[in-house]
This record gives structure tokens, sequence and C-alpha cells, in this order.
């Protein structure tokens, strides 16, 4: 009734058919008569001929068109090389309005990626007609499809866990659900399947998936969607932790090799102790793209007298033929320093064989050559150095890793790196109250089991839990599960929680491991960051249909919105 073919279809073979399209019109230009519209759809643009200007005074841009006539081939002249319908025309001899749009529009569609984001937000169904955000969208579509079938293809089952669920007290904060039927009682959205997939491992499925919705109530970051994101969930039963980089390092290369024209890391993805990556690259989430590596130097300056490191521990970056730089480049290491939290950045530089800095002079000729032997240092090097308390120091040289690779434009953006963090510390000091706590994931068995929580100090033991990372930015963590009860108890114990409130927390857990569960792992990489990622955008919410924008807010529906008196009477809740 409205097409007969879509708006990026039509080729040379076409000329001379009878045809008709439909879509909005893109634009319009008038040529004393003679009206050429672009009209576009879905799939692509073609431009269509009207031979009187009737057409001008009933339709704007992105009012909705169908119309019918012959293709025509385009003088050789006239061919536009940047769409592939651009040798050809139609001819129209006749169309129907289906809809009209206002003639004043928020934006320019074409331009609404240079719009205010509230105002992108706002007229989304707008911004969405732009061909570079419509293509973000689809592409998201054709990752989501290829995900799917390589996960079927490597043996794993598609299942769907609830939505509404019981509040945890580990994570995020949860989004919570009044209950109507039971006054008093909330239910809460996922932060993720966690319990749940386990839950599944306990009842005899061997290998889920699912890409699942997970709610958490969070501050936004550009890597980070607040509200709501996807991760493609799997675990395995009878799984070991390198079972489980298999399949992530087999998902995640195919994804990035068919989906980006740069180059991947090759399987296998090379795997980082956490306190090696803290102490190298400063992060758990190391860019592996840039070069620079963090030295510890804290022995080094034992026997310096140079007081700002006297007691803390000192880091050193070199960053080679940095001399060269001028001074503003110093000056803005400097400021960025100050804005990360340094008291200051203190540097040596090496050139025509003489050292030079203030801390220069505190450094006899032994230790100079012995700098020199510790961190390759070459002419025309300059090392900084960061010193702080035990907590922030691998963090801020972390930053100052990180912001010396982009200002020496070390780091290869023509590539993915990606690689495991593993050996994630089970507990951490709570650097306020003294106490052990869990550090990440509270489900993860401790590396030795009971023997290790048993003997060992807390703050020693690893965890089977891993982190993948591409390009500095963690795409999953994921664990081997402590599927034991008795481990189960002894581990929150360790932590400050008594038997009892793990049987009430985590009740359904707690049972299902006392009538027999199978070793299970797994990891969910985020959908969206991978997205993100390939598409090349800088922000997540570019590769999200309907997103919230830094403030968690939905400009496009009005959410968070008010509710009316009745409604929250029904769900037992009054407003103060």
């Amino acid at each position: 009734m409205y097409r007969t073919h879509h708006c990026g279809e039509l080729r040379e073979k076409q000329v001379g058919q009878a045809v008709s399209l439909a879509g909005w019109v893109d634009t319009i230009r008038d040529h004393g008569g003679v009206v050429f519209i672009d009209l576009r759809d879905h799939y692509g643009v073609t431009q269509v001929v009207f031979h009187d200007d009737t057409v001008l005074k009933e339709v704007g841009k992105e009012s909705v068109i169908s119309v019918s006539g012959v293709v025509k081939k385009r003088d050789t002249d006239t061919f536009n090389a940047k769409i592939p319908t651009g040798e050809i025309e139609l001819n129209a001899d006749g169309y129907q309005i289906l809809s009209v749009a206002e003639r004043n529009l928020p934006f320019e569609i074409a331009e609404s990626r240079s719009v205010a984001e509230a105002v992108r937000l706002k007229y989304r169904f707008l911004d969405l007609r732009n061909p570079a955000v419509h293509k973000d969208i689809v592409f998201r579509s054709a990752v989501t499809s290829f995900v799917r079938k390589k996960m079927e293809k490597l043996g794993f089952t598609e299942l769907q866990t609830p939505i509404l669920t019981s509040s945890s007290p580990e994570g995020a904060r949860d989004y919570l659900v009044p209950s109507r039927k039971h006054k008093g009682m909330f239910y809460a959205l996922p932060q993720a399947p966690q319990i749940f997939k386990q839950l599944l491992m306990t009842s005899g499925f061997d290998r889920y998936f699912q890409i699942a919705p997970c709610f958490r109530d969070e501050d936004s970051r550009a890597d980070r969607s607040p509200g709501e994101f996807y991760q493609i969930d799997f675990e395995m039963a009878f799984a070991t932790q390198e079972d489980v980089f298999g399949v992530a390092e087999k998902l995640l290369y195919d994804v990035f090799k068919n989906f980006s024209d740069k180059k991947v890391s090759k399987p296998p993805f090379r795997r980082i102790p956490y306190a090696e990556a803290m102490l190298k690259y400063g992060s758990d989430k190391p860019d592996m793209r840039n070069p620079l590596l963090i030295g510890d130097l804290s022995d080094f300056f034992a026997d310096v007298e140079f007081a700002p490191f006297k007691g803390k521990p000192v880091r050193g970056i070199v960053a080679p033929n940095c001399v060269k730089m001028p001074k503003s480049f110093f000056e803005n290491m400097l400021e960025y320093a100050l804005s990360i939290g340094m008291k200051g950045l203190g540097y040596i530089s090496v050139a025509d064989g003489e050292y030079k800095g203030p801390i220069v002079k505190f450094l006899s000729e032994e230790k100079k050559r012995e700098l020199v032997k510790r961190l390759n240092l070459k002419q025309n090097d300059v090392l900084f150095f960061i010193s702080d308390k035990k907590s922030e120091v691998d963090k801020l040289a972390g930053g100052i890793r990180t912001e010396l690779g982009k200002r020496l434009n070390l780091t290869d953006t023509s590539r993915h790196e990606l690689c495991f963090v593993t050996d994630f510390p089970m507990y951490g000091e709570n650097e306020e109250t003294g106490l052990i706590e869990f550090v990440h994931n509270p489900f993860s068995m401790p590396q030795g089991e009971m023997e290790a929580l048993l003997t060992k100090n807390p703050l020693e033991i690893k965890a089977y839990q891993y982190d993948i990372v591409c390009n500095g930015i963690e795409l999953s963590s994921g664990a081997v599960r402590n599927h034991r009860p008795d481990i189960m108890l002894k581990a929150f114990e360790i932590a400050g929680y008594g038997a009892e409130t793990v049987e009430e927390k985590f009740s359904a857990l707690y049972n299902a491991f006392r009538y027999g569960a199978p070793p299970h792992a797994g990891m969910a990489p985020g959908l969206d960051r991978i997205v993100m990622i390939l598409s090349g955008n800088e922000n997540i919410r570019e590769v999200v249909a309907f997103p919230m924008n830094s403030a968690a807010q939905d400009l496009l529906l009005g959410a968070p919105g008010t509710v009316t008196e009745q409604q929250l009477r029904d769900i037992h809740i009054k407003i103060r």
C-alpha cells in the first residue's frame, strides 16, 4: 500500500520500473518549478524529483509521505557518490501525505549530535532519525544478535531470570518497588542475576546465558549509564577459572574481530594479577595500549634524606624523550597532578649526560647509577615521581601514567587490547573502622577454600575473582563461585556477618547449596560498553536507544515523576 521498495534499495537495474517509496522528507531543494526531495527511511535515502511545486506548500522537513513514480538514471555529472542510491532518482508522478510535521523543528536532524544533550533526549525520537545516531542503535542490534548466536554455538542455553526480586545488602543501591498486597514490604530490581544464575546451576542447567537487564542506583559516568544497563551474563557448571576465560576469549575475540577494523589482541589474553596491575599500571583497569610502566622506588628512597618521600611508598614513571617537551608541558602535568589530589609532581630529567631537577641534589653518584640501572633511564628521558599514603599512591601513579600516555601520544588507539585481571583480594580493611570487609563479590570462592579461611590472615586471602578489561575500560567482572555452605558461612563470618544473617539475607542460595551444588563459575561482559567501544563512541548513552541523562532522568517520558495520592495509598506509602 505504501511502498514497493525501501529508500536504500533502488539501483541502476531498476531504471524504468514503476515503484513506490515511503519515508521522511529529509531535505527539500526548490529549483524554480522543479523540486528535489531526499526521502529517508530506516534503510537509506533516495532523491525524488517533483515537476511542480505544489508539494512545497503541503509538506516540510520530517513530514512522512508515500511517493510513486518511475526510476530514472541521473545524468553522470549529477551522480552522488556519497549514497548507495546516488546514480538514480525517482521521477514522481504522485504522492500521498501520511503525516505532516511541524515546520519549526527543535533542531536539524543531521546536526542533532551538536545539540545540547537535554534537547536531544527530550526529542530523542527526532535525534534517532539522524542516520549517524540511528546507525549506532542498529549496530547494537547486530552485535547483540551475533552474541546470541555465538553463545548458542558454544553450548549455552538462554534463560530468563526475574525482574522483581528481593533486596540484597551488598553492591550498589537498589531500586525498590513497594508491594500493594504486602503492606510495608518491598521488591527490588536486580542489580544483576547473580543469585538466580547460581540457583540455575544448582538446578542442573549446565551452561546458562542471558542478555540481562541490571538496575543500580548509581551516579552516571561516560562509560556507565545510570539506572539500567545490560550485560552478557553467563554461568557454567563444573567449571574452573580457565574454563570461563576460554569462553570469554572465544566470544569477545570474535565479537571485536567481526565488528571492528582495528587490530584485536589474540587469545589467550594476558593474565595480570591484581597486585601487579595496581603496581605497574596504577589501576585494576589497565590500558595496555599505553607502554608506560610504573616502578616501585620505595626501597630506593628508604636511605635518601628527602623529607617529602620519607616513610611513604614512592613510584616512578619514565617518560621517553620527554626532555624536548616545552615548559608548558611540565606546568600542565603539575596542574593535572594537583587536580587529582597530589601535593606536587617531582621529576628528574636526563640530558647531555646530566641529571636535572630539585631531587637530584639528594642523590649520590652511586644512587644515580642505581636509578639508571633499575629503570633503564636513557638520554632525554624524564623520570616522574609519585608519593603518597599506601592507599592512594597506586591510584595517583595510574592517573599520571594515563595522562602522560595521552599528552605524549603514546597510547596506540589503532588496536583493541584485552586482558584479564586476576587474583583480587577477598577482603580489605576499612580505613575508618579497621574492620575486615569484603572487597568485591562476597560469593566468590577463596583461593585455598576453607583452609585459607581458617589459617591465613584475611588480608592475604585472594579470591578466584577476575575482570576482563579492554582499552582501560572494565568490560566484565566474574568469579569462581563459592558453592559450599560451610565455606560460605565462614567467609561471611570473617566479614562480620553471623550465620543467622547469611541464612536470612541469602536464604535461597544457602538452602540450595545444602542440597548439592556443583562447582560453578561465570562472568558478565557489559553489552553497552562493548558496543560503545566498537562503535567508536566515548559516551555510553550514544548506544542506548532511550537513555537517561546524567542525573538519572528520562527527559522524554518525564521520569521520575509524581503519582496520584490514590496510587500512593494503594502501595501504603505516605510522602511527608
